[in-house]
């Protein structure tokens, strides 16, 4: 059917929800087509999209659509699977808890239970109580940190992490056999509770998830010693980690953490900050203020769904400087190997791993403990992957995983990045170096000192609707048309591109990638420089990664200022 056939088709449903056709007869001719052109794309990170009426918008039956999928895939794996139902936790967004209950009620009318989080939680709290509860999936109501008039859908494997792709494939064509989405039937919620379809969980779960967060701690001594001394800002942003984040700080025994009181309010219309995502500084406008007043070593923020953790560090000058996500990988790397080495806790097989996004300068700091990064692709279902892998082949032990867009895992008692986990972790680094009378912006100037001046750059351009996917597709196919041989005028010595599973190097040599496809280019530079181009998987961008390595931070500035101009070059920015 055409976008006009299917505006006409919820147009004219008598029963559709009162809000979304109100909202329906208030729109435009270019808007509606947006909004019903085609389905909300669902893929490996499930989907995400604006509010509203029409299929390719997020609202109760484009999650009833979903659902239906999902039910279908877990009954085509036997009764056995479907009897061990489906986890669902949501975060602070609007209608996130009514589109957690719309999931569960669509999962009951297929006779398949769930467990639904009482009220707001973390996104790494659904991925261990996936595991805790033994479900063979996990609903994550959830734009992450998304603009306010986003929400999201997001699936979880058994194993707790984000659904693999081929799984991913086989639920989404599921979810497109099912011709209308006005029409899926749900059980009331009433009725599914009173059928033990539905279960209302929460305090077991969150006592669990902390007796295991016990575990993050790596020396406890340090914290005995300076938990009371470190003056710590913490800011959920409007979101879940508030749940969690308060109760982990005070188990690990930080007694001087303060919670920015106007943040520390779920709010889902996250009315103090232009944009819930603590990887722009924009978001630490409050802590900051209230660091200032309290003298606060650190500041850390949290995304709304509380997995993705930011950080700001005190200088010299006594102002705040925000790090990027690969400086505080660098920072959990660095203490982390040296307070294991330091406690004989470091395995003789450990491993870290990394998106082949991220900086290489975890790969230096590591290289020098003699412990192997593995890289895998963007997204921390790859690195759950790969955690599953090592637990059956015994052929590595975990220690750390780490995403350049402030994604950490320290534990895999969860699997997906974790900013609880991070917190606690981050406020121990933090502590150990007021020990030695040093600050984490000191620790970071050592680290360059030791091991060179990386620097990073992520370049997102937005590109919406019908003619942004186009154009995001357009700018991909010339760079695989058009290889390019050089960049700022310093030469491309190795291109990878990971849809076609190819390595080639400057000869024209090549060697096959062993990793899934995935539609991202990366090219190595001859001064070790590396960029990389790979459409988002969530939103409507495509990105550009920078990274470069430098005698000093000048000169690593310089060098990312020329790479960023070539980038604006070729696309026209």
């Amino acid at each position: 059917m055409s976008w006009k056939e299917i505006y006409q088709q919820w147009a004219n449903d008598d029963a559709l929800d009162p809000r979304l056709k109100d909202q329906l007869a208030n729109l435009k001719e270019a808007e509606l087509e947006d909004a019903f052109y085609a389905p909300l794309e669902f893929g490996t990170a499930g989907m995400r999209g604006i509010l509203g009426p029409g299929i390719n918008r997020m609202n109760i039956y484009t999650v009833r659509q979903a659902t239906e999928g999902l039910a279908r895939f877990m009954i085509k794996q036997g009764l056995d699977v479907a009897r061990r139902g489906v986890a669902i936790a949501y975060d602070s967004r609007h209608f996130s808890q009514e589109f957690a209950m719309e999931a569960a009620k669509t999962l009951a009318y297929n006779n398949i239970p769930s467990y639904v989080f009482e009220s707001l939680r973390p996104t790494p709290e659904l991925s261990f109580a996936v595991r805790y509860l033994e479900t063979f999936t996990g609903i994550m109501i959830t734009a992450s940190h998304n603009p306010p008039e986003y929400n999201g859908y997001k699936v979880y494997g058994e194993d707790g992490g984000q659904m693999p792709p081929a799984d991913a494939d086989l639920v989404t064509s599921l979810i497109r056999e099912v011709d209308n989405p006005l029409t899926i039937p749900v059980m009331s919620e009433q009725a599914a509770k009173e059928e033990g379809l539905i279960t209302m969980i929460g305090e077991e779960i969150d006592q669990a998830y902390l007796a295991e967060l016990s575990k993050v701690t790596i020396d406890q001594d340090v914290i005995d010693q300076m938990g009371d001394q470190l003056k710590l800002v913490y800011t959920p942003l409007h979101g879940t980690g508030k749940m969690l984040g308060e109760k982990a700080l005070q188990q690990a025994g930080f007694k001087e953490f303060i919670l920015e009181p106007e943040q520390a309010v779920a709010d889902p219309d996250f009315s103090t900050v232009k944009s819930p995502n603590p990887e722009e500084a924009s978001a630490f406008e409050y802590s900051i203020r209230l660091g200032k007043k309290e003298d606060a070593d650190l500041l850390i923020a949290t995304d709304p769904d509380a997995d993705r953790l930011g950080a700001a560090v005190r200088m010299p000058s006594g102002e705040y400087k925000v790090l990027s996500g690969n400086q505080i990988g660098a920072l959990f790397i660095r203490y982390i190997l040296e307070a294991r080495k330091k406690t004989n806790t470091l395995p003789e097989d450990a491993v870290i791993l990394k998106s082949i996004v991220s900086s290489e300068l975890a790969t230096t700091i590591a290289q020098s403990y003699d412990v192997p990064v593995v890289n895998v692709l963007t997204g921390f279902k790859f690195i759950a992957e790969k955690i599953k892998e090592f637990e059956v082949d015994h052929s590595h032990t975990f220690i750390f995983g780490f995403e350049e867009s402030y994604g950490f895992l320290v534990q895999p008692f969860v699997r997906d990045k974790d900013a609880i986990q991070a917190l606690v972790l981050l406020a121990e680094v933090a502590a150990a170096y007021k020990k030695q009378g040093k600050t984490l912006y000191d620790a970071l100037q050592e680290i360059f000192a030791e091991y060179g001046h990386f620097a990073e750059k992520t370049i997102s351009l937005t590109m919406s609707g019908q003619e942004g996917t186009a154009k995001i597709a357009e700018l991909m196919k010339s760079f695989r048309e058009k290889t390019p041989t050089e960049f700022a005028g310093i030469k491309v010595e190795q291109t990878e591109d990971f849809k076609q599973l190819i390595r080639k190097n400057a000869a024209g040599e090549t060697q096959k990638i062993t990793m899934p496809p995935s539609d991202v280019l990366k090219y190595t530079l001859e001064d070790d420089s590396w960029l990389a181009i790979r459409p988002s998987g969530t939103e409507p961008k495509i990105k550009f990664y920078i990274g470069v390595k430098a005698g000093s931070d000048e000169r690593a500035q310089q060098k990312i200022e020329l790479l960023q101009a070539a980038i604006n070059e070729v696309t026209g920015n």
